[in-house]
């Protein structure tokens, strides 16, 4: 299992990457999925945007994009590009501090590769709890 961290035309301050990266790989174990590699890419909201542009004709800014590259399902492979505009605009929109959104988004990403769906109301409401499980267990949890 690899999990990657990338940054692109952007600073972010990942803290305990090695910690992170093991974690990501429980919650694959937790939700029965192997992790083969994955990369994580933080990028500004333009380039995000380009992204959605191009791969998913999506004109947009958004939060984050996911692509499950894996040629079996038994096995992922992934790239998660995120961008670290969306995630600050919704840190302040949600009154939560900066740190907590990223992770939130990042398990996002990873709960999207594990299967998890979030375009109709009880999607989003299963994917939330889940973030939310993953946020707890990172932060709290002991």
């Amino acid at each position: 299992m690899a999990v990657k961290f990338a940054m692109h035309e952007v600073k972010v301050n990942l803290r305990n990457k090695n910690k992170l990266k093991q974690f990501i790989g429980e919650l694959f174990e937790r939700e029965g999925q192997e992790l083969e590699d994955l990369q994580y890419v933080f990028c500004s909201d333009e380039y995000l945007l380009t992204i959605n542009q191009q791969f998913l004709q999506h004109d947009t800014y958004t939060d984050i994009v996911t692509f499950e590259l894996s040629p079996t399902p038994e096995v992922t492979m992934g790239e998660i590009y995120i961008s670290t505009d969306r995630v600050a605009d919704n840190a302040e929109k949600f009154d939560v501090d900066f740190e907590q959104e990223l992770h939130r988004v990042i398990f996002h990403g990873a709960l999207h590769l594990c299967g998890f769906k979030d375009k109709t109301k009880k999607d989003e409401e299963k994917m939330r709890a889940k973030e939310d499980e993953y946020l707890y267990l990172y932060f709290e949890a002991k």
